[in-house]
Protein backbone atom coordinates (compact mmCIF):
# COMPACT_ATOMS: atom_id res chain seq x y z
CA UNK A 1 0.00 0.00 0.00
CA UNK A 2 1.22 3.49 -0.83
CA UNK A 3 0.53 6.90 0.71
CA UNK A 4 -1.53 7.94 -2.30
CA UNK A 5 -3.83 4.95 -1.75
CA UNK A 6 -4.98 6.49 1.55
CA UNK A 7 -5.74 9.75 -0.26
CA UNK A 8 -7.78 7.89 -2.88
CA UNK A 9 -9.90 6.23 -0.17
CA UNK A 10 -12.92 8.56 -0.24
CA UNK A 11 -14.36 7.00 2.94
CA UNK A 12 -11.45 8.49 4.92
CA UNK A 13 -11.85 12.00 3.41
CA UNK A 14 -8.17 12.87 3.89
CA UNK A 15 -6.64 16.09 2.52
CA UNK A 16 -3.07 16.39 1.26
CA UNK A 17 -1.42 19.53 2.67
CA UNK A 18 2.04 18.93 1.27
CA UNK A 19 3.80 16.19 -0.67
CA UNK A 20 5.10 15.55 -4.18
CA UNK A 21 4.78 12.54 -6.46
CA UNK A 22 7.78 10.62 -5.09
CA UNK A 23 6.58 10.93 -1.48
CA UNK A 24 3.05 9.86 -2.36
CA UNK A 25 4.29 6.62 -3.92
CA UNK A 26 6.20 5.55 -0.78
CA UNK A 27 5.14 2.12 0.43
CA UNK A 28 3.48 1.91 3.85
CA UNK A 29 4.78 -0.80 6.19
CA UNK A 30 2.47 -0.03 9.12
CA UNK A 31 0.90 2.64 11.33
CA UNK A 32 2.00 4.25 14.59
CA UNK A 33 -0.34 6.54 16.54
CA UNK A 34 1.52 8.86 18.90
CA UNK A 35 1.47 12.27 20.54
CA UNK A 36 4.95 12.09 22.00
CA UNK A 37 7.28 15.00 21.25
CA UNK A 38 9.98 12.51 20.22
CA UNK A 39 8.40 9.32 18.86
CA UNK A 40 11.51 7.89 17.17
CA UNK A 41 12.03 4.91 19.50
CA UNK A 42 8.57 3.59 18.63
CA UNK A 43 8.82 4.07 14.85
CA UNK A 44 9.90 1.73 12.09
CA UNK A 45 10.88 2.75 8.59
CA UNK A 46 7.94 3.02 6.19
CA UNK A 47 5.26 3.59 8.81
CA UNK A 48 2.74 6.42 8.63
CA UNK A 49 2.42 8.41 11.84
CA UNK A 50 -0.99 9.38 13.23
CA UNK A 51 -0.90 12.33 15.59
CA UNK A 52 -3.68 14.30 17.22
CA UNK A 53 -1.15 17.17 17.74
CA UNK A 54 -1.79 17.22 21.49
CA UNK A 55 1.92 17.91 21.94
CA UNK A 56 1.66 21.14 19.92
CA UNK A 57 0.38 24.51 21.17
CA UNK A 58 0.12 28.00 19.66
CA UNK A 59 2.73 29.23 22.12
CA UNK A 60 5.23 26.64 20.93
CA UNK A 61 8.04 27.91 18.77
CA UNK A 62 8.91 26.49 15.37
CA UNK A 63 11.91 24.77 16.92
CA UNK A 64 9.76 22.18 18.72
CA UNK A 65 7.72 21.53 15.58
CA UNK A 66 10.89 21.15 13.54
CA UNK A 67 12.34 18.64 16.04
CA UNK A 68 9.20 16.49 15.82
CA UNK A 69 9.21 16.35 12.01
CA UNK A 70 12.98 15.88 11.85
CA UNK A 71 12.57 12.84 14.10
CA UNK A 72 10.01 11.36 11.69
CA UNK A 73 12.32 11.94 8.74
CA UNK A 74 15.27 10.36 10.57
CA UNK A 75 13.19 7.27 11.37
CA UNK A 76 12.11 6.91 7.73
CA UNK A 77 8.40 7.58 8.30
CA UNK A 78 6.33 7.33 5.13
CA UNK A 79 4.01 10.25 5.99
CA UNK A 80 2.49 12.26 8.84
CA UNK A 81 -1.30 12.16 9.25
CA UNK A 82 -2.24 15.09 11.49
CA UNK A 83 -5.64 15.37 13.14
CA UNK A 84 -7.55 18.65 12.89
CA UNK A 85 -9.82 18.06 15.89
CA UNK A 86 -7.50 19.38 18.64
CA UNK A 87 -6.71 22.76 17.08
CA UNK A 88 -9.36 23.05 14.39
CA UNK A 89 -6.74 22.95 11.65
CA UNK A 90 -3.19 21.77 11.01
CA UNK A 91 -0.71 24.53 12.02
CA UNK A 92 1.20 26.30 9.26
CA UNK A 93 4.41 25.69 11.18
CA UNK A 94 3.91 21.95 10.78
CA UNK A 95 3.35 22.34 7.03
CA UNK A 96 6.59 24.32 6.72
CA UNK A 97 8.54 21.75 8.73
CA UNK A 98 7.26 18.86 6.62
CA UNK A 99 8.20 20.72 3.46
CA UNK A 100 11.68 21.34 4.85
CA UNK A 101 12.32 17.72 5.87
CA UNK A 102 10.54 16.05 2.96
CA UNK A 103 7.68 14.36 4.83
CA UNK A 104 4.26 14.11 3.17
CA UNK A 105 1.63 15.80 5.39
CA UNK A 106 -2.01 14.75 5.33
CA UNK A 107 -4.84 16.38 7.29
CA UNK A 108 -7.32 14.09 9.08
CA UNK A 109 -10.74 15.78 9.52
CA UNK A 110 -12.51 15.54 12.90
CA UNK A 111 -15.14 13.14 11.53
CA UNK A 112 -12.53 10.54 10.47
CA UNK A 113 -11.62 8.12 13.24
CA UNK A 114 -7.96 7.13 13.56
CA UNK A 115 -9.15 3.54 13.91
CA UNK A 116 -10.60 3.69 10.39
CA UNK A 117 -7.20 4.69 9.01
CA UNK A 118 -5.41 1.90 10.88
CA UNK A 119 -7.96 -0.63 9.63
CA UNK A 120 -7.62 0.64 6.05
CA UNK A 121 -3.84 0.06 6.12
CA UNK A 122 -3.81 -3.36 7.74
CA UNK A 123 -6.83 -4.76 5.90
CA UNK A 124 -5.10 -3.82 2.63
CA UNK A 125 -1.89 -5.52 3.80
CA UNK A 126 -3.75 -8.66 4.83
CA UNK A 127 -5.36 -8.75 1.40
CA UNK A 128 -1.96 -8.43 -0.26
CA UNK A 129 -0.72 -11.52 1.57
CA UNK A 130 -2.78 -13.67 -0.78
CA UNK A 131 -0.66 -12.40 -3.69
CA UNK A 132 2.52 -13.92 -2.32
CA UNK A 133 3.78 -17.18 -3.80
CA UNK A 134 2.42 -20.33 -2.24
CA UNK A 135 2.51 -24.02 -2.89
CA UNK A 136 -0.48 -23.96 -5.26
CA UNK A 137 -2.21 -21.64 -7.74
CA UNK A 138 -5.84 -20.65 -8.00
CA UNK A 139 -5.63 -20.49 -11.79
CA UNK A 140 -5.64 -23.92 -13.47
CA UNK A 141 -2.31 -24.96 -14.94
CA UNK A 142 -3.57 -24.93 -18.53
CA UNK A 143 -4.94 -21.39 -18.07
CA UNK A 144 -1.65 -20.13 -16.65
CA UNK A 145 0.25 -21.64 -19.57
CA UNK A 146 -2.14 -20.06 -22.06
CA UNK A 147 -1.89 -16.65 -20.40
CA UNK A 148 1.91 -16.81 -20.44
CA UNK A 149 1.82 -17.63 -24.14
CA UNK A 150 -0.57 -14.75 -24.80
CA UNK A 151 1.64 -12.34 -22.87
CA UNK A 152 4.68 -13.36 -24.91
CA UNK A 153 2.77 -12.88 -28.15
CA UNK A 154 1.68 -9.35 -27.15
CA UNK A 155 -2.05 -10.05 -26.72
CA UNK A 156 -4.23 -7.12 -25.69
CA UNK A 157 -5.85 -6.73 -22.28
CA UNK A 158 -9.31 -7.76 -23.49
CA UNK A 159 -7.99 -11.13 -24.70
CA UNK A 160 -6.09 -11.74 -21.46
CA UNK A 161 -9.12 -10.90 -19.33
CA UNK A 162 -11.43 -13.10 -21.38
CA UNK A 163 -9.12 -16.16 -21.32
CA UNK A 164 -8.32 -15.73 -17.60
CA UNK A 165 -12.01 -15.97 -16.67
CA UNK A 166 -13.29 -18.31 -19.39
CA UNK A 167 -13.05 -21.43 -17.17
CA UNK A 168 -15.44 -19.72 -14.70
CA UNK A 169 -18.03 -19.02 -17.38
CA UNK A 170 -16.62 -15.55 -18.12
CA UNK A 171 -18.27 -13.54 -15.34
CA UNK A 172 -18.87 -9.81 -15.79
CA UNK A 173 -15.54 -8.09 -15.18
CA UNK A 174 -14.05 -4.73 -16.18
CA UNK A 175 -10.49 -3.49 -16.35
CA UNK A 176 -10.79 0.22 -15.52
CA UNK A 177 -8.49 3.20 -15.16
CA UNK A 178 -8.69 5.53 -12.17
CA UNK A 179 -10.65 8.01 -14.30
CA UNK A 180 -13.27 5.43 -15.25
CA UNK A 181 -12.06 4.54 -18.74
CA UNK A 182 -12.74 0.94 -19.71
CA UNK A 183 -9.49 -0.63 -20.88
CA UNK A 184 -11.15 -4.02 -21.39
CA UNK A 185 -14.24 -5.95 -20.35
CA UNK A 186 -15.52 -9.49 -20.64
CA UNK A 187 -18.33 -10.12 -23.16
CA UNK A 188 -20.86 -10.47 -20.32
CA UNK A 189 -19.95 -7.12 -18.74
CA UNK A 190 -22.20 -4.18 -19.67
CA UNK A 191 -20.71 -0.90 -20.94
CA UNK A 192 -19.91 1.50 -18.09
CA UNK A 193 -19.92 5.27 -18.46
CA UNK A 194 -16.73 6.76 -16.98
CA UNK A 195 -18.55 8.57 -14.15
CA UNK A 196 -20.37 5.37 -13.18
CA UNK A 197 -17.13 3.39 -13.35
CA UNK A 198 -15.43 5.83 -10.97
CA UNK A 199 -18.39 5.55 -8.59
CA UNK A 200 -18.11 1.77 -8.58
CA UNK A 201 -14.38 1.91 -7.89
CA UNK A 202 -14.80 4.28 -4.95
CA UNK A 203 -17.96 2.70 -3.54
CA UNK A 204 -17.87 -0.81 -4.97
CA UNK A 205 -20.99 -2.93 -5.07
CA UNK A 206 -18.77 -5.75 -6.38
CA UNK A 207 -15.06 -6.22 -5.71
CA UNK A 208 -12.28 -3.91 -6.89
CA UNK A 209 -8.57 -4.76 -7.02
CA UNK A 210 -5.83 -2.34 -8.01
CA UNK A 211 -3.21 -3.62 -10.44
CA UNK A 212 0.18 -3.34 -8.71
CA UNK A 213 3.03 -2.85 -11.18
CA UNK A 214 6.76 -2.52 -10.66
CA UNK A 215 6.93 1.28 -10.52
CA UNK A 216 10.75 1.20 -10.54
CA UNK A 217 10.75 0.19 -14.20
CA UNK A 218 8.84 3.22 -15.43
CA UNK A 219 7.37 6.48 -14.16
CA UNK A 220 3.84 5.54 -13.07
CA UNK A 221 1.31 8.15 -11.96
CA UNK A 222 -2.21 8.08 -10.53
CA UNK A 223 -3.56 8.44 -14.08
CA UNK A 224 -1.80 5.24 -15.15
CA UNK A 225 -3.34 2.98 -12.49
CA UNK A 226 -5.62 0.14 -13.55
CA UNK A 227 -8.25 -1.70 -11.50
CA UNK A 228 -9.98 -5.06 -11.88
CA UNK A 229 -13.68 -4.71 -11.11
CA UNK A 230 -15.73 -7.90 -10.69
CA UNK A 231 -19.46 -7.25 -10.50
CA UNK A 232 -20.26 -10.30 -8.34
CA UNK A 233 -17.65 -11.01 -5.61
CA UNK A 234 -18.82 -14.63 -5.38
CA UNK A 235 -17.95 -15.48 -8.98
CA UNK A 236 -14.17 -15.68 -8.43
CA UNK A 237 -12.03 -16.36 -5.32
CA UNK A 238 -9.75 -13.50 -4.15
CA UNK A 239 -6.55 -15.49 -4.79
CA UNK A 240 -7.56 -16.08 -8.40
CA UNK A 241 -8.22 -12.35 -8.90
CA UNK A 242 -4.77 -11.56 -7.51
CA UNK A 243 -3.18 -13.99 -9.97
CA UNK A 244 -5.11 -12.41 -12.85
CA UNK A 245 -3.99 -9.00 -11.60
CA UNK A 246 -0.37 -10.16 -11.76
CA UNK A 247 -0.85 -11.18 -15.41
CA UNK A 248 -2.45 -7.82 -16.25
CA UNK A 249 0.37 -6.03 -14.42
CA UNK A 250 2.96 -7.68 -16.68
CA UNK A 251 0.94 -6.61 -19.71
CA UNK A 252 0.69 -3.03 -18.40
CA UNK A 253 4.44 -2.85 -17.71
CA UNK A 254 5.18 -3.95 -21.28
CA UNK A 255 2.81 -1.30 -22.62
CA UNK A 256 4.43 1.35 -20.45
CA UNK A 257 7.88 0.51 -21.77
CA UNK A 258 6.56 0.81 -25.32
CA UNK A 259 4.89 4.09 -24.43
CA UNK A 260 8.18 5.47 -23.14
CA UNK A 261 9.67 5.11 -26.62
CA UNK A 262 6.61 6.69 -28.19
CA UNK A 263 6.95 9.70 -25.89
CA UNK A 264 10.56 10.17 -26.95
CA UNK A 265 9.46 10.28 -30.60
CA UNK A 266 6.66 12.70 -29.70
CA UNK A 267 9.17 14.94 -27.91
CA UNK A 268 11.29 15.05 -31.05
CA UNK A 269 8.21 16.08 -33.05
CA UNK A 270 7.39 18.85 -30.57
CA UNK A 271 10.97 20.15 -30.63
CA UNK A 272 10.83 20.33 -34.41
CA UNK A 273 7.52 22.20 -34.23
CA UNK A 274 8.89 24.63 -31.65
CA UNK A 275 12.50 25.13 -32.70
CA UNK A 276 12.42 27.47 -35.68
CA UNK A 277 11.29 31.09 -35.66
CA UNK A 278 9.69 30.31 -39.02
CA UNK A 279 7.51 27.35 -39.96
CA UNK A 280 9.56 24.10 -40.15
CA UNK A 281 10.23 22.52 -43.51
CA UNK A 282 7.55 20.14 -44.71
CA UNK A 283 9.62 16.95 -45.35
CA UNK A 284 11.26 16.95 -41.91
CA UNK A 285 7.97 17.57 -40.15
CA UNK A 286 6.19 14.86 -42.10
CA UNK A 287 8.94 12.38 -41.28
CA UNK A 288 8.51 13.18 -37.59
CA UNK A 289 4.75 12.69 -37.89
CA UNK A 290 5.29 9.27 -39.53
CA UNK A 291 7.65 8.27 -36.70
CA UNK A 292 4.82 9.03 -34.25
CA UNK A 293 2.33 6.97 -36.31
CA UNK A 294 0.41 10.13 -37.18
CA UNK A 295 -1.03 10.82 -40.66
CA UNK A 296 0.98 13.22 -42.78
CA UNK A 297 -2.04 15.35 -43.55
CA UNK A 298 -4.32 17.17 -41.09
CA UNK A 299 -6.46 18.29 -39.54
CA UNK A 300 -4.64 18.33 -36.18
CA UNK A 301 -4.97 20.11 -32.89
CA UNK A 302 -2.39 20.62 -30.16
CA UNK A 303 -3.31 20.22 -26.49
CA UNK A 304 -0.96 21.33 -23.69
CA UNK A 305 -1.31 20.33 -20.03
CA UNK A 306 0.30 20.46 -16.62
CA UNK A 307 -0.49 19.13 -13.15
CA UNK A 308 -0.36 21.17 -9.98
CA UNK A 309 -0.01 24.51 -11.76
CA UNK A 310 3.76 24.40 -12.24
CA UNK A 311 4.69 26.66 -15.13
CA UNK A 312 7.47 25.74 -17.49
CA UNK A 313 10.12 28.21 -18.49
CA UNK A 314 11.50 31.29 -16.75
CA UNK A 315 12.31 31.20 -13.05
CA UNK A 316 9.98 28.27 -12.47
CA UNK A 317 11.50 26.11 -15.18
CA UNK A 318 11.05 22.39 -14.63
CA UNK A 319 14.27 20.37 -14.62
CA UNK A 320 12.74 16.87 -14.70
CA UNK A 321 10.32 15.16 -17.06
CA UNK A 322 6.78 16.13 -15.93
CA UNK A 323 5.47 12.58 -15.74
CA UNK A 324 2.16 13.47 -14.05
CA UNK A 325 1.16 15.79 -16.89
CA UNK A 326 2.20 13.19 -19.48
CA UNK A 327 0.01 10.59 -17.76
CA UNK A 328 -2.95 12.94 -17.33
CA UNK A 329 -2.97 14.14 -20.94
CA UNK A 330 -2.51 10.64 -22.34
CA UNK A 331 -5.39 9.33 -20.24
CA UNK A 332 -7.65 12.22 -21.28
CA UNK A 333 -7.07 11.60 -24.99
CA UNK A 334 -7.70 7.87 -24.61
CA UNK A 335 -11.19 8.71 -23.40
CA UNK A 336 -12.10 10.25 -26.77
CA UNK A 337 -14.53 8.18 -28.87
CA UNK A 338 -13.21 6.98 -32.17
CA UNK A 339 -9.69 6.48 -30.83
CA UNK A 340 -7.99 9.38 -32.68
CA UNK A 341 -4.27 9.04 -33.36
CA UNK A 342 -2.17 11.20 -31.06
CA UNK A 343 1.38 11.65 -29.78
CA UNK A 344 2.16 13.00 -26.29
CA UNK A 345 5.58 14.28 -25.28
CA UNK A 346 7.49 16.92 -23.34
CA UNK A 347 9.61 19.80 -24.58
CA UNK A 348 12.96 20.55 -22.89
CA UNK A 349 11.41 23.46 -20.97
CA UNK A 350 8.88 21.11 -19.33
CA UNK A 351 5.89 21.89 -21.56
CA UNK A 352 3.77 18.75 -22.04
CA UNK A 353 1.75 18.72 -25.24
CA UNK A 354 -0.03 16.35 -27.60
CA UNK A 355 -0.53 16.45 -31.34
CA UNK A 356 -3.94 14.94 -32.10
CA UNK A 357 -5.18 13.92 -35.53
CA UNK A 358 -8.82 14.93 -35.32
CA UNK A 359 -10.26 13.88 -38.68
CA UNK A 360 -13.41 11.86 -37.99
CA UNK A 361 -13.13 12.28 -34.23
CA UNK A 362 -16.12 10.73 -32.56
CA UNK A 363 -16.71 7.95 -35.11
CA UNK A 364 -17.59 4.70 -33.34
CA UNK A 365 -16.28 1.33 -34.55
CA UNK A 366 -18.73 -0.35 -36.92
CA UNK A 367 -19.24 -3.37 -34.68
CA UNK A 368 -19.66 -1.33 -31.47
CA UNK A 369 -16.89 -3.38 -29.86
CA UNK A 370 -14.70 -2.36 -26.95
CA UNK A 371 -11.06 -1.86 -27.87
CA UNK A 372 -8.13 -1.04 -25.67
CA UNK A 373 -6.52 2.35 -26.08
CA UNK A 374 -9.22 4.94 -26.61
CA UNK A 375 -12.62 3.46 -27.50
CA UNK A 376 -15.62 4.00 -25.28
CA UNK A 377 -18.06 1.11 -25.03
CA UNK A 378 -20.85 1.09 -27.64
CA UNK A 379 -22.43 4.48 -28.25
CA UNK A 380 -21.64 5.83 -24.79
CA UNK A 381 -20.21 9.36 -25.07
CA UNK A 382 -20.98 10.79 -21.69
CA UNK A 383 -19.54 14.27 -21.38
CA UNK A 384 -17.71 14.21 -24.73
CA UNK A 385 -18.75 16.79 -27.31
CA UNK A 386 -17.43 17.76 -30.70
CA UNK A 387 -16.76 21.27 -31.88
CA UNK A 388 -19.95 23.17 -32.68
CA UNK A 389 -20.25 23.33 -36.45
CA UNK A 390 -17.21 21.17 -37.22
CA UNK A 391 -16.36 17.52 -36.77
CA UNK A 392 -12.63 17.85 -36.26
CA UNK A 393 -12.38 19.86 -33.03
CA UNK A 394 -10.91 18.32 -29.89
CA UNK A 395 -13.35 18.94 -27.04
CA UNK A 396 -12.21 17.61 -23.70
CA UNK A 397 -14.41 19.62 -21.33
CA UNK A 398 -16.47 16.58 -20.38
CA UNK A 399 -13.36 14.47 -19.73
CA UNK A 400 -11.36 17.02 -17.74
CA UNK A 401 -13.37 16.70 -14.47
CA UNK A 402 -12.49 12.99 -14.40
CA UNK A 403 -8.80 13.92 -14.31
CA UNK A 404 -9.16 16.50 -11.57
CA UNK A 405 -11.26 14.10 -9.48
CA UNK A 406 -8.49 11.51 -9.79
CA UNK A 407 -5.98 13.79 -8.02
CA UNK A 408 -7.92 16.60 -6.31
CA UNK A 409 -4.77 17.70 -4.47
CA UNK A 410 -3.01 18.37 -7.80
CA UNK A 411 -5.22 20.28 -10.28
CA UNK A 412 -4.85 19.44 -13.97
CA UNK A 413 -4.77 22.43 -16.32
CA UNK A 414 -5.03 22.30 -20.08
CA UNK A 415 -4.97 24.51 -23.16
CA UNK A 416 -6.18 23.72 -26.69
CA UNK A 417 -4.93 25.39 -29.86
CA UNK A 418 -6.92 25.99 -33.01
CA UNK A 419 -7.18 23.39 -35.76
CA UNK A 420 -4.09 23.02 -37.95
CA UNK A 421 -5.21 21.98 -41.42
CA UNK A 422 -1.67 21.17 -42.54
CA UNK A 423 1.52 20.05 -40.72
CA UNK A 424 3.07 23.46 -41.42
CA UNK A 425 0.42 25.05 -39.17
CA UNK A 426 1.23 22.88 -36.15
CA UNK A 427 3.64 25.41 -34.67
CA UNK A 428 0.87 28.00 -34.55
CA UNK A 429 -1.46 25.56 -32.76
CA UNK A 430 1.30 24.72 -30.24
CA UNK A 431 1.85 28.41 -29.47
CA UNK A 432 -1.88 28.89 -28.95
CA UNK A 433 -2.16 25.82 -26.74
CA UNK A 434 0.68 27.07 -24.51
CA UNK A 435 -0.98 30.45 -24.16
CA UNK A 436 -4.36 28.88 -23.39
CA UNK A 437 -2.67 26.69 -20.76
CA UNK A 438 -1.18 29.77 -19.10
CA UNK A 439 -4.64 31.35 -19.09
CA UNK A 440 -6.14 28.24 -17.47
CA UNK A 441 -3.50 28.28 -14.71
CA UNK A 442 -4.09 31.96 -14.05
CA UNK A 443 -7.88 31.65 -14.03
CA UNK A 444 -8.03 28.67 -11.65
CA UNK A 445 -4.67 27.98 -9.96
CA UNK A 446 -6.19 25.63 -7.35
CA UNK A 447 -8.84 24.04 -9.55
CA UNK A 448 -8.43 22.08 -12.76
CA UNK A 449 -9.27 24.19 -15.80
CA UNK A 450 -9.31 23.62 -19.56
CA UNK A 451 -9.15 26.63 -21.90
CA UNK A 452 -9.56 26.76 -25.67
CA UNK A 453 -8.11 29.62 -27.70
CA UNK A 454 -11.51 30.15 -29.31
CA UNK A 455 -12.88 31.11 -25.86
CA UNK A 456 -10.28 33.83 -25.36
CA UNK A 457 -12.42 36.63 -26.79
CA UNK A 458 -12.16 39.22 -24.01
CA UNK A 459 -9.34 41.37 -22.67
CA UNK A 460 -9.34 39.63 -19.24
CA UNK A 461 -9.08 36.24 -20.98
CA UNK A 462 -6.20 37.52 -23.10
CA UNK A 463 -4.37 38.96 -20.10
CA UNK A 464 -4.79 35.72 -18.13
CA UNK A 465 -2.25 34.06 -20.41
CA UNK A 466 0.40 36.77 -19.96
CA UNK A 467 3.26 35.62 -17.64
CA UNK A 468 2.97 36.89 -14.07
CA UNK A 469 6.22 38.88 -14.17
CA UNK A 470 5.08 40.71 -17.32
CA UNK A 471 1.69 41.46 -15.77
CA UNK A 472 3.35 42.78 -12.62
CA UNK A 473 5.69 45.04 -14.57
CA UNK A 474 2.84 46.44 -16.69
CA UNK A 475 0.73 47.04 -13.56
CA UNK A 476 3.52 48.86 -11.73
CA UNK A 477 4.54 51.06 -14.69
CA UNK A 478 0.98 51.94 -15.70
CA UNK A 479 -0.59 52.66 -12.30
CA UNK A 480 2.57 53.85 -10.55
CA UNK A 481 1.99 54.98 -6.96
CA UNK A 482 -1.70 54.00 -7.10
CA UNK A 483 -0.59 50.45 -6.31
CA UNK A 484 0.83 51.51 -2.92
CA UNK A 485 -1.44 49.65 -0.49
CA UNK A 486 0.15 51.36 2.51
CA UNK A 487 -1.07 54.81 1.48
CA UNK A 488 -4.76 55.43 2.21
CA UNK A 489 -5.03 58.29 -0.29
CA UNK A 490 -3.61 56.11 -3.07
CA UNK A 491 -6.04 53.32 -2.21
CA UNK A 492 -8.89 55.85 -2.41
CA UNK A 493 -7.79 57.07 -5.82
CA UNK A 494 -7.46 53.50 -7.09
CA UNK A 495 -10.98 52.67 -5.92
CA UNK A 496 -12.26 55.82 -7.64
CA UNK A 497 -10.56 54.81 -10.89
CA UNK A 498 -12.10 51.32 -10.75
CA UNK A 499 -15.57 52.78 -10.16
CA UNK A 500 -15.17 55.39 -12.88
CA UNK A 501 -14.18 52.81 -15.49
CA UNK A 502 -16.90 50.41 -14.31
CA UNK A 503 -19.47 53.14 -14.99
CA UNK A 504 -18.08 53.81 -18.49
CA UNK A 505 -16.57 57.18 -17.55
CA UNK A 506 -19.82 58.71 -16.31
CA UNK A 507 -19.14 61.44 -13.73
CA UNK A 508 -22.70 61.38 -12.38
CA UNK A 509 -22.97 57.60 -11.97
CA UNK A 510 -19.49 57.42 -10.42
CA UNK A 511 -20.39 60.12 -7.91
CA UNK A 512 -23.63 58.33 -7.06
CA UNK A 513 -21.87 54.99 -6.59
CA UNK A 514 -19.21 56.54 -4.32
CA UNK A 515 -21.69 58.82 -2.48
CA UNK A 516 -19.61 61.84 -3.45
CA UNK A 517 -20.23 65.22 -5.02
CA UNK A 518 -19.45 65.20 -8.74
CA UNK A 519 -16.81 67.91 -8.22
CA UNK A 520 -14.94 65.56 -5.86
CA UNK A 521 -14.92 62.91 -8.56
CA UNK A 522 -13.55 65.49 -11.05
CA UNK A 523 -10.76 66.37 -8.62
CA UNK A 524 -9.82 62.72 -8.00
CA UNK A 525 -9.76 61.88 -11.70
CA UNK A 526 -7.49 64.85 -12.34
CA UNK A 527 -5.13 63.54 -9.62
CA UNK A 528 -5.17 60.10 -11.23
CA UNK A 529 -4.33 61.63 -14.63
CA UNK A 530 -1.44 63.55 -13.10
CA UNK A 531 -0.01 60.49 -11.28
CA UNK A 532 -0.35 58.10 -14.23
CA UNK A 533 0.31 60.47 -17.13
CA UNK A 534 -2.91 59.28 -18.80
CA UNK A 535 -5.77 61.37 -20.22
CA UNK A 536 -9.05 59.69 -19.24
CA UNK A 537 -10.92 61.50 -22.01
CA UNK A 538 -9.06 59.29 -24.50
CA UNK A 539 -10.26 55.74 -25.18
CA UNK A 540 -6.76 54.26 -25.59
CA UNK A 541 -5.64 55.69 -22.23
CA UNK A 542 -8.77 54.32 -20.57
CA UNK A 543 -7.96 50.90 -22.02
CA UNK A 544 -4.39 51.11 -20.70
CA UNK A 545 -5.62 51.73 -17.16
CA UNK A 546 -8.37 49.13 -17.44
CA UNK A 547 -5.86 46.51 -18.61
CA UNK A 548 -3.54 47.40 -15.72
CA UNK A 549 -6.38 46.95 -13.22
CA UNK A 550 -7.11 43.52 -14.72
CA UNK A 551 -3.48 42.53 -14.18
CA UNK A 552 -3.77 42.73 -10.40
Amino acid sequence: MHVEDLLHDTALDLDLLWGDGALLTREISGVTATDLEDPTRFLRAGEVVLSGLVWWGPEQGREKTDRFVAALAAAGAAALLAGEETHGTVPDALVDACRTHGIALVAVPPHTNFRAIIDAVYLRQWGDLSRRPSGHHALPENVRIELSRLLESGADAATLLDRALAHLGTPACHLLTATGRTVARTPTAPPLAPAEAVRRLTRPSGISLRIETDATEYDATAYDSWHLYLHDPDEAPPRLLHEIADVVARHQERRSREESGARERAAALLVLMDAAAREPEGPALRAALRACALPEEGPYQVVAADVGGAAAGGAGRQTVQPTAALGALTEALRHLPGGPAFAVGALPDGTVAAVVHVAGLGDDPADGSQREGGQLGGRQREGVQLDDGQQDGVQLEGIWPLLTACTPHAPVHGGIGDTARTPERLRRSLTQARYALAAARSAAPRRGELTHTRDMTTLPALLAGVPDDVRSAFLARTLGTLTDDTDQSQRTLLHTLETYLAHNGSWARTAEALHLHVNTVHYRIQRIETLTGRDLSRLDHKLDLYAALRCR
